[in-house]
């Protein structure tokens, strides 16, 4: 039976109003149990509050201040009685669960219809699209009853946040297989390879844990990347992984490159699963510098002087993040990517192969050029020279060393001792010290499930000369009754 969208309100209520994990686990394992096979990724997608998985960049691009708009139009209320409102709740769901529309004609929506209209809202872009997004949504409004506009609401403006992740929505299918958690594991194990808990979730569902074999590194589906542990003593690190390679730490921003010659792409995706293509225009040379048509390729991204090739600092190579003017960024702040590793070569995935062996087919793949360059690497087993090139990258301005083993697969995620980076030390030089004491100079109002602490975060900052100087936005690190009694304390 099609699961209508009123039915899956219902349990995005019973999900927020539960704060014990297990009980979580149930409900979602239910849910998931009750979906028709053809709605169920859609499904998936929308109780993590999203369109599809983080990869895809389906984002409904509405800020709130649009939908206190849709809700305006579809209530034929003012607009400055509606923001009243809001102001009031902290919260547009908990705002439209307690309106009235009096022009509504509800209609029964499947769930999968309503994630294809939300979806075309999202997708509405081009001139006078802001417009169109807030009648549409507006309409919307007018077709469903007050519990599913408060999650819809919540949905749009990216505030749904029930509490869990999709390593929750594997545990629930996980109990859901077997009555418990473990396959946990390998589920966790084909989402780092194909973080998508929407795709993974149906082909359980329709084959079993069977299915997820055929769950392969594709490109323009970004892998988990492979992070470092920390160790500080270089006898340590000689001794948990034997034969090493170690390479410069760079002081860049972190890259999988995706390259498909046969589509003329170009994709790029940040540490965490975000496409950022737009930032790197000189990317679009790629064909130029790959001996290969389908490649996915690990890196550092870095800018770097003409005149001299050295690397700048981070701050600098960030500001590519400006979207406007980024052919004039890229002129001004040149951009270097120094691959260190290759996950895929032309359909064929090279994860299990040993360090080693994937960077010889990594020197293979790319021509030498001065964009995308192949980093080097020394060999040892010794702990004085691991020592003795850390020490040498330091002294030329990176970050230190990076030490991989040498035989070792490339393991997405934290895992092992397989990639290590050296702890910093005291006296390394360019480190800013670990904490800072700042004074609390303002607070936000709390939106959603801060709405009732009255705080949503802190303005902090320092004394400079006579006046005071904001330096950062703090929203984390608190529990509720913490942010509850500094509620308290602010206004006493």
């Amino acid at each position: 039976v099609i699961m209508k969208f009123s039915e899956f309100a219902g349990y995005l209520e019973r999900l927020e109003k539960i704060s014990s994990r297990l009980a979580i686990t149930d409900v979602l394992a239910e849910l998931i149990g009750k979906m028709e096979l053809a709605e169920t990724s859609k499904g998936i997608y929308l109780v993590l509050g999203q369109l599809g998985p983080d990869f895809a960049n389906k984002e409904f691009g509405m800020a709130v201040k649009m939908v206190i708009r849709a809700i305006a139009l579809g209530a034929g209320k003012p607009i400055e009685e509606v923001t009243g409102k809001y102001k009031q709740k902290g919260d547009l769901g908990l705002l439209l669960e307690s309106m009235e529309f009096e022009n509504e004609k509800e209609k029964k929506h499947s769930l999968g219809e309503m994630y294809d209209y939300l979806l075309a809202i999202a997708l509405d872009g081009g001139p006078g699209s802001q417009d169109r997004k807030v009648n549409k949504l507006a309409d919307m409004l007018l077709e469903v009853g007050p519990l599913e506009r408060k999650y819809i609401a919540r949905m749009v403006v990216g505030r749904l946040r029930l509490g869990f992740s999709a390593k929750t929505i594997f545990d629930a299918l996980s109990k859901m297989e077997s009555g418990n958690k473990d396959l946990r594991k390998e589920l966790d194990s084909v989402f780092q390879i194909y973080p998508d808990p929407g795709l993974i979730t149906s082909v359980v569902k329709e084959k079993g844990m069977s299915g997820l074999k055929n769950i392969k590194v594709v490109v323009t589906v970004p892998v988990v990347p492979a992070l470092c542990q920390r160790l500080n003593e270089y006898g340590e690190i000689v001794d948990k992984m034997k034969d090493v390679a170690v390479e410069r730490k760079y002081d860049g921003t972190r890259l999988q490159i995706h390259f498909n010659r046969l589509k003329n792409e170009v994709k790029t995706y940040t540490r965490n699963l975000e496409e950022n293509s737009w930032m790197f225009p000189e990317l679009a040379q790629m064909g130029k510098w790959i001996n290969g048509d389908k490649i996915i390729l690990d890196c550092e991204a870095a800018g770097y002087e003409r005149e001299t090739g050295k690397v700048l600092p981070f701050q600098i190579t960030m500001t590519r993040k400006r979207k406007h003017n980024i052919a004039g960024a890229a002129e001004s702040v040149p951009m270097r990517f120094f691959v260190f590793d290759i996950l895929s070569k032309d359909g064929e995935s090279l994860i299990e192969k040993p360090y080693f062996e994937r960077r010889e087919i990594l020197a293979r793949t790319i021509t030498p050029n001065d964009v995308v360059v192949v980093d080097e690497y020394v060999r040892t087993d010794e702990q004085e020279e691991v020592k003795r090139m850390h020490e040498q990258y330091l002294s030329e301005g990176f970050e230190g060393a990076v030490i991989k083993m040498w035989n070792g697969k490339y393991l997405p995620g934290r895992q092992g001792w397989n990639w290590v980076k050296i702890k910093e030390v005291e006296g390394n030089s360019g480190k800013l010290s670990d904490t800072l004491d700042l004074v609390v100079l303002g607070y936000y109002y709390g939106r959603g499930k801060r709405a009732a602490f009255g705080i949503g975060a802190f303005l902090v900052g320092l004394k400079k000369n006579e006046s005071w100087v904001s330096l950062a936005k703090i929203g984390t690190g608190l529990t509720d009754d913490e942010f509850k009694s500094l509620r308290k304390e602010t206004t006493n």
